[in-house]
């Protein structure tokens, strides 16, 4: 990889460990992209940072630089330890002790003499062991003179219990006989004040969330890594005449292996021997099975549902059509999309300003004659109502589950700057061949001995039209006469003696196929490239998403209206060129339209790139789908709305995601520092806010 000044980079992922909110992740982006030649993204939701680097640099460069920052860094494991485990076991201890702790202070009627006590020994255990993870990160910011949402909560435990203890030793509230009730809504009055309660149960709220927060986010990536599982693990090799079973990681391109009935197949290979129905449904969400037989090509990870294939591996490893299709998804999943950079900068400086607003609070209530504890009550408020890790959960859950569910219908999106895309479209481009049309030419008008000839001359040829004939000649008469002196002139046609008739075929008008013998015209026959049954219905729902479409193709004009008519184009631009498919794109575009572009082809991979939105069918080149910005796993039109669809509804998501998660804190605040919110009932509406933004994102994995 080449940078924009000439010099060589690398590129890398990065395992980063301790993150615990958004602005931990944009401290750990910032630290990185400082260093000379560096372009990083993390991303808090995968805990991974996507670096390019200069070739002079090294990873345990880029590590010492995150580790100077107070995190970890290291390269991905294959499976990322689970953290749930651990986070539960604190969150029942904590929720075990916390649950007595406030209801002691909530109902004053059992509150024994030294209650206040017993509320100390068991808030211990709970803002000490069960807060620990947020004291750990706290200190590590605070030697790193930064702050993160770590930062607020620690304080806000922390201040909290060293009010209560300052009240419970040295103050009034120790007491024999003390009592005192609870406020949902801080009254801001005086009081022989305990925050045990608050401090204990900000903890177990906090934990909570952190804890459905963590199980959201595997649940969240489980497509991808249910799509990394679904190769096989051992394959069957034909090598010197004998079956042996082998690791697929054993497996070269150019080896011969055996797919059994029910097995999976091994890896990308072309079918030599046998037939049979493939299960593709796992890849492409598609249901039915495909027919494959000699010559046809088959995909790594599907199941052989028919009968025993020998199959010759094309690709193999990282290569294969599966793996690339993981590495687009995580890809995808790593990035950002514009509107969460602006949440990131916004969390980056949040943080610190919420610590100069709760001093602010706590200065102005004191400045006004207000009581101490309704003084350090709002303070205290403000510091764990703005925790922002809601704003920092917005996109990165929305695009985990919306990239994920795609992979699961055979819709690969390559990043979340694509979502921006697809909000704006209003035309859609359409290459014909292969996308509208199924690619292979068929017999659609001719029959009796006119086909029967032809069909035997055309036996022989290999051209796409011959074969059509051929074929459906074979279909009608069985075995067809043997052939002689046959001769083929490019361009014109060919000619061959068949049961003592010198036979003809050669290219009439339009799409029709002119066949002579004995110096007589005899009949034409129509071969055509047929219309997917899917393509109409596709071209509706593309209607429905206020898309214009338009059919591109190089066949002549009365070819391209027919397959026009019968899909439901209206507008059609034939006769292009391939290399003239880019400058249709620039025209439209040019006329103020926001353009999408669908095809399969390597004539299509520039068309692709140029346009606003390149979907590639994944039926088609490689070219093709590394052009695009969407890949189609199947080669039915529908799931290009279908990603439209799915694109839109993700952004839909991760916008209502950041609105919810700014609107919460913008309402929050200003009751927080005027007293109005109790700092128990803050930490609980901060973890309602994250698990909401989780919540909303999981919707998506119900998209259809």
């Amino acid at each position: 990889m080449m940078t924009a000044d000439g010099t060589t980079a690398e590129r890398v992922e990065l395992a980063i460990g301790g993150m615990t909110c958004a602005s931990c992740a944009a401290r750990v982006e910032r630290k990185l992209n400082k260093v000379g030649g560096v372009t990083a993204t993390v991303n808090y939701a995968t805990e991974k940072a996507q670096v390019s680097y200069p070739s002079e640099l090294s990873v345990a460069d880029l590590t010492a630089v995150v580790e100077a920052a107070g995190y970890s860094a290291r390269l991905p494991e294959p499976e990322a330890p689970d953290e749930a485990p651990t986070l539960r076991k604190r969150l029942l201890l904590s929720a075990a002790l916390t649950v007595p702790l406030v209801a002691l202070a909530m109902v004053p009627a059992w509150q024994f003499d030294y209650w206040q006590w017993v509320s100390l020994v068991l808030a211990a255990p709970v803002v000490t062991w069960g807060a620990w993870p947020f004291h750990r990160a706290a200190a590590v910011n605070l030697r790193h003179a930064t702050a993160t949402m770590d930062t607020l909560i620690s304080l806000g435990v922390v201040a909290a219990t060293a009010w209560s203890l300052y009240a419970l030793l040295f103050g009034m509230a120790g007491e024999i006989g003390m009592r005192h009730g609870f406020e949902l809504i801080s009254s801001g009055t005086a009081g022989d004040s305990l925050y045990f309660e608050v401090a204990a149960a900000v903890t177990t709220f906090i934990l909570a969330g952190r804890y459905f927060e963590t199980r959201a986010k595997r649940r969240a990536g489980a497509a991808l890594r249910a799509l990394m599982d679904l190769g096989a693990k051992d394959v069957t090799v034909l090598r010197d005449g004998e079956e042996r079973l082998v690791p697929v990681t054993d497996l070269h391109p150019g080896d011969v292996f055996v797919a059994r009935p029910g097995e999976k197949i091994a890896t990308d290979g072309v079918v030599t021997d046998g037939g049979s129905a493939v299960d593709t449904s796992m890849l492409t969400g598609e249901s039915v099975p495909v027919e494959v037989g000699p010559g046809d090509a088959v995909t790594g990870a599907t199941v052989n549902v028919g009968g025993r294939l020998l199959v010759r591996a094309t690709r193999v490893g990282a290569d294969t059509r599966l793996a690339q299709m993981a590495r687009l998804v995580e890809a995808a999943q790593n990035g950002k999309a514009e509107v969460q950079r602006l949440a990131d900068r916004v969390s980056a400086v949040f943080v610190p300003a919420v610590v100069f607003l709760a001093l602010a609070t706590l200065v102005v209530w004191l400045a006004t004659g207000g009581a101490t504890e309704a003084a350090f009550t709002a303070a205290v408020a403000v510091l764990i109502i703005a925790c922002p890790c809601a704003l920092g959960l917005a996109t990165p859950t929305a695009l985990l589950v919306g990239t994920g569910r795609g992979a699961q219908l055979g819709i690969l999106i390559k990043g979340p700057e694509v979502l921006e895309s697809t909000r704006r479209i209003d035309t859609v481009v359409l290459d014909k061949t292969g996308t509208v049309t199924t690619g292979r030419m068929t017999l659609v008008e001719g029959d009796g001995e006119v086909l029967r000839l032809a069909g035997a001359v055309e036996a022989a040829s290999e051209h796409p039209i011959g074969r059509a004939i051929a074929d459906a000649a074979r279909e009608r008469f069985g075995a067809l006469p043997a052939v002689t002196e046959f001769r083929s002139t490019p361009g014109v046609g060919v000619t061959g003696v068949v049961e003592g008739r010198t036979v003809s075929v050669g290219r009439a008008k339009g799409a029709a196929v002119g066949v002579t013998w004995d110096g007589e015209v005899r009949g034409t026959l129509t071969v055509a490239d047929t219309i997917k049954p899917t393509s109409a219905r596709a071209v509706a729902e593309l209607r429905e998403l206020g898309l214009t479409p338009v059919l591109l193709t190089g066949d002549d004009e009365g070819v391209a209206r027919a397959i026009a008519a019968e899909a439901g184009i209206d507008e059609v631009v034939a006769e292009v060129l391939p290399e003239g498919k880019v400058d249709v794109v620039k025209r439209l575009q040019a006329q103020g339209h926001v353009v999408a572009m669908v095809g399969d082809g390597v004539n299509d991979a520039a068309a692709l790139a140029q346009a606003d939105l390149g979907l590639a069918m994944g039926t088609g080149t490689d070219a093709a789908i590394e052009a695009s910005d969407l890949t189609l796993v199947r080669g039915d039109l529908r799931v290009a709305a279908d990603a439209i669809r799915l694109a839109r509804r993700t952004l839909t998501t991760i916008k209502g995601n950041l609105f919810w998660a700014f609107a919460y804190n913008v309402a929050a605040l200003p009751l927080a520092a005027l007293g109005l919110l109790n700092p128990m009932i803050a930490g609980a509406a901060m973890a309602c806010s994250s698990a909401f933004v989780v919540s909303n994102s999981l919707r998506l994995r119900r998209f259809r």
